[in-house]
């Protein structure tokens, strides 16, 4: 009998289970996709909570059958969830879904997101699930009468496992702001939004929102529906069910503040453990909470990747595909730091978080005859991308945040030597995660072992219980002050040259300058 524990990530396009020995080691993975609800004008976006349930039957199922010849009898110590934050799952008094959740990306109440940061004086974007609610309260009015409890996608799967309304504190920061004094919902803004809601006939919010937990505490156990749902016995322990980007931290063992999740993909993230809450409203930063409640700083940009993409196959497009691309890659770390002068503006799409509202125009500058060469403007993309992030992280510098080590994902981790040019820009060492901690299941994986190790022994903290877990093999990148000073010039130059941006999309637009 082989003992380990569950993680189960329920995502936007498919659901995924892992199962992990009492070393954390992934002995088996089972997948299983669903779809949107299709028909729905653009910008909506809605899924039916049932098939992330039938999901869940499917991977269980593909997971058992993925399990080595030696390890076909499990014994499941823990259960951890994670899912797609900020989903907006509404529930009557029989337990049953009224109609689809709609999801993170949804787009329908932009203007709810600005009122209520208004109102509230803390940052409150239309993805945020309360944000959701009050559109619904508003626009099916029907609807929301009947609603006696919102949850979210990865809330709703341990509501079916253990019958319970409890989220964790990270998931439940993406449902309403947490007061870093007490670990739960701000009870300030509570009153704030009785007051705002005070004259429409639905249930008081404080008795739709689950209950917050943190790392550790308890999130139930399975229950005879949810034992039959996984074939397993019931009375398993489940970790407080946590939204994708706690749980991703997880996995990349992040706990101690000054620590950040860097991915570079298309999009471009970086989570920032605090050391308390931030001050004030920023277009660029957004907030929730670490699993253990300490409060999370994101910058999330557009344009990630994908203007340096671009750049690499312009040249490589003739050059034997994916080997061109590699070419290309490493004439981009051989190109001298300064790129020869050249400097580029990456926005294929807006970037609102640091100002820029008309996006669509990349640029190249200061291209000559003897510096036009793939390394050059590939790099230079390249940074331009790490400019807009060092840009977004003003705002956390300005407060004195701590910033102690950044923990590289995504695409760009496939390109190891990247990572020293992150390093040289930020002044801050940075670390490769290894491939098998990166997937949220399997960060939902730790939190099922964290919260069995609390059930034995309770003197380990979160961040603690993390730094146990980080790999003495993980490949760190020291910054070269020599090269980082020729960053902080360039970084000047690139200020400079976002205020042409404007001026730059017009003349694209239009074919002329203004």
């Amino acid at each position: 009998m082989t003992q380990g524990f569950l993680g189960i990530d329920v995502g936007t396009q498919g659901l995924s289970i892992v199962f992990a020995d009492r070393q954390l080691a992934v002995l088996a993975v089972g997948e299983a996709d669903y779809q949107m609800v299709p028909g729905l004008p653009d910008g909506c976006y809605e899924q039916s909570p049932e098939d992330w349930v039938d999901a869940l039957q499917q991977a269980m199922e593909r997971l058992r059958q993925a399990l080595p010849v030696q390890h076909q009898q499990i014994e499941v110590l823990c259960i951890g969830i994670s899912g797609q934050m900020h989903g907006e799952v509404l529930v009557d008094g029989d337990s049953s879904p009224l109609g689809p959740a709609r999801l993170w990306c949804d787009g329908r109440n932009d203007a709810e997101g600005h009122e209520l940061t208004e109102r509230f004086g803390v940052k409150m974007p239309r993805r945020m699930t309360t944000t959701r609610w009050l559109w619904t309260i508003r626009n099916q009015p029907d609807r929301a009468q009947l609603t006696e409890h919102i949850t979210t996608p990865a809330g709703w799967i341990a509501h079916r496992l253990t019958g319970d309304w409890i989220l964790g504190v990270g998931e439940a920061s993406g449902m309403f702001p947490i007061d870093q004094s007490t670990l739960t919902y701000d009870q300030g803004l509570i009153a704030a939004w009785e007051e705002l809601t005070d004259d429409v006939d639905v249930a008081a919010l404080t008795a739709l929102l689950p209950m917050v937990r943190l790392a550790g505490e308890s999130g139930g156990e399975l229950n005879d529906v949810g034992a039959e749902l996984l074939g397993l016995p019931a009375g398993i322990p489940v970790a407080p069910a946590e939204g994708d980007q706690p749980a991703s931290m997880a996995g990349s063992l992040i706990g101690e503040a000054g620590m950040v999740s860097v991915s570079f993909g298309t999009s471009l993230c970086a989570n920032s453990v605090g050391d308390r809450a931030f001050q004030g409203v920023n277009p660029g930063v957004d907030h929730f909470c670490a699993a253990d409640g300490k409060p999370i700083n994101m910058v999330w940009l557009q344009n990630g990747t994908t203007f340096m993409n671009c750049a690499v196959e312009m040249y490589c497009s003739d050059a034997g595909g994916q080997a061109g691309f590699a070419n290309v890659m490493q004439q981009l770390l051989q190109a001298d730091p300064d790129c020869g002068g050249v400097l580029a503006l990456p926005f294929i799409d807006d970037e609102p978080g640091i100002g820029i509202e008309q996006g669509g125009t990349g640029a190249i500058i200061g291209l000559n005859a003897e510096n036009a060469s793939p390394g050059n403007v590939a790099r230079a993309a390249l940074l331009s991308a790490m400019f807009n992030l060092r840009l977004g992280s003003e705002e956390l510098d300005r407060q004195g945040y701590p910033r102690t080590e950044l923990v590289l994902a995504g695409g760009l981790a496939k390109t190891p030597e990247t990572a020293q040019i992150l390093a040289d820009v930020f002044r801050t060492s940075v670390t490769l995660l290894e491939s098998a901690e990166e997937g949220t299941a399997w960060g939902a994986a730790v939190l099922a072992a964290y919260r069995h190790e609390s059930l034995e022994d309770n003197s380990t903290d979160w961040a603690s219980y993390l730094a146990g877990l980080a790999s003495d093999t993980r490949v760190r990148f020291t910054p070269d002050s020599g090269i980082a000073d020729i960053y902080d010039t360039m970084y000047a130059r690139y200020r400079k040259l976002l205020q042409a941006q404007p001026g730059l999309s017009v003349a694209a637009a239009t074919g002329r300058a203004d």
